[in-house]
């Protein structure tokens, strides 16, 4: 064999990254809608976009306005409720799960005072339970989404009883007045880098 030959690495459709790439694919072809979205049965992965005028986002939604919607501030998924409780949840009814999970979002949103929910839209698609957590790892990777790289504590829900001594999380420090968020202990610092690291997270992401 001639060493100077260069070796071709064989495909395999069958590999994870493959697969997860197909099902991301597959999630970016679907319709972008107003969240949330009309009800309905399911669970998978989801982006959500930005459209509105908050200062620090300009240039991100920028990307997503005139129906663009280039660039995800959030990605996420819902799985069966057997999988939230430890098991696979393989072949377990998937309910409303997806649907319900973006409506939680909404509500978050509708809740505080310096974002607007009509600023927000989403696409989703519902996927087998086995492939849900891969092609969101994926989708993350993919497209860096602030609320998922950057700012956390958009995905959180209210702590169970006793546990409210936690502190407060970065989403909600920035966007405050999420009913039981307003219970935790305020961040020590400002939000001064957390600006800066916004700031300077988006104009690396966003082309200009």
């Amino acid at each position: 064999m001639d060493a100077d030959m260069p070796v071709l690495s064989p495909f395999n459709p069958l590999d994870k990254r493959n697969l997860a790439e197909n099902v991301a694919n597959e999630m970016l072809k679907r319709p972008v809608v107003q969240l949330p979205p009309e009800p309905f049965i399911g669970a998978g992965i989801y982006a959500i976009y930005y459209t509105g005028k908050y200062p620090l986002y300009g240039r991100m939604a920028a990307l997503n306005r005139n129906q663009a919607f280039l660039l995800p501030i959030y990605v996420g998924k819902a799985v069966p409720a057997g999988t939230r409780k430890g098991g696979f949840g393989l072949g377990d009814e998937p309910g409303q799960a997806l649907y319900k999970r973006l409506c939680d979002h909404a509500k978050s949103i509708k809740e505080v005072a310096n974002l607007e929910t009509e600023d927000f839209f989403c696409r989703y698609l519902a996927v087998d339970d086995i492939w849900i957590p891969l092609a969101e790892s994926l989708l993350i990777e993919k497209f860096s989404p602030l609320w998922n790289k950057v700012v956390d504590g958009f995905g959180n829900h209210a702590p169970g009883s006793g546990r409210y001594n936690q502190k407060m999380s970065q989403w909600d420090a920035l966007h405050p007045g999420r009913s039981w968020a307003m219970h935790l202990k305020q961040m020590d610092n400002s939000n001064k880098k957390l600006h800066q690291d916004i700031e300077k997270f988006l104009s690396e992401h966003c082309g200009h």
